[in-house]
């Protein structure tokens, strides 16, 4: 017996294509390869769960935690949406007990769905499937697979774990600081003057623009980048500032053709940043606001 069958639209969120009902939602990747649905050049599930809590909370649903197996970054997901990710464990010591299920494909698919739910997703057809090329498919997997391997540390600035959890949670949550009635972004421990200052508190708008943009080649991209530039024909970055006042410098997403103009309009979404020491760093990416 079904319970629900998701809805047949199709949403375009945050570079990806999902479905959504009342107790369920599928998000996948826009590229298809010979039949396929696959990743993008900085997407995989952790990207793809974060956006389905996302657009599901954008919709009105309140989700606490979810049940998941050990194939997303737990960590990442509850930094940037608040939602806790109970994960199974090798030897079953963990119960899930969540009232949400994440439920992960072989392919570049994850679908969120209440416990007690029985659903046909194989119904749906999304909207807006792109071909990918598969020399640019194969060629990008196995930048990532370089870039993730254990022994691999870049040869420019290391940020080591640690360091790149102290600062994450406000990064992937654009949370700022209120000072003198201005807005500070990323949030500071202390003051021009040495003098400690609130703890970030609030969150800028999810909409920026850009004031100034910039590519790097592929020989001039920073040793973090230096698998995936020369696929990618360089790097973009972009300076852009939030209605609120600060300004910030972010790289533009990888899966999609980019060409940033002044002015135009940007949002935020969590994608891969680069990898080191089999640890990928995830990051806020601007994606522009297509009229």
């Amino acid at each position: 017996m079904m319970d629900e069958v998701i809805e047949q639209e199709t949403i375009v969120w945050k570079g990806y294509l999902a479905c959504f009902g009342n107790d369920s939602c599928l998000i996948q990747s826009p590229w298809i390869l010979d039949g396929d649905c696959v990743f993008g050049a900085d997407s995989d599930h952790t990207t793809l769960t974060v956006a389905a809590i996302q657009l599901m909370q954008s919709k009105g649903c309140n989700l606490d935690s979810i049940n998941s197996l050990q194939d997303v970054e737990a960590s990442i997901i509850t930094l940037t949406t608040g939602v806790e990710v109970v994960q199974s464990s090798e030897d079953e010591s963990v119960e899930l007990s969540a009232d949400w299920d994440l439920c992960i494909a072989d392919d570049a698919r994850v679908v969120i769905c209440k416990t007690d739910s029985e659903l046909e997703l194989e119904l749906w057809q999304p909207e807006g499937t792109i071909e990918v090329d598969a020399d640019f498919h194969q060629e990008i997997t196995a930048a990532w697979q370089r870039e993730c391997a254990p022994n691999h540390v870049s040869q420019g600035a290391y940020i080591s774990k640690q360091q790149y959890y102290e600062g994450a949670a406000a990064r992937l949550t654009l949370m700022g600081q209120e000072l003198d009635g201005e807005m500070i972004w990323p949030p500071r421990q202390m003051d021009n003057n040495g003098l400690a200052i609130p703890q970030a508190s609030t969150s800028l708008h999810g909409v920026a623009t850009i004031e100034s943009w910039t590519k790097l080649a592929p020989a001039g991209a920073p040793s973090e980048f230096s698998f995936r530039a020369p696929i990618l024909g360089g790097i973009t970055t972009v300076f852009v500032r939030f209605e609120q006042g600060p300004r910030g410098v972010f790289l533009l997403v990888d899966d999609e053709d980019n060409n940033p103009k002044i002015g135009d309009q940007v949002q935020f979404v969590t994608r891969r940043i680069y990898a080191q020491e089999a640890f990928i760093r995830y990051g806020l990416k601007c994606q522009i606001i297509k009229e």
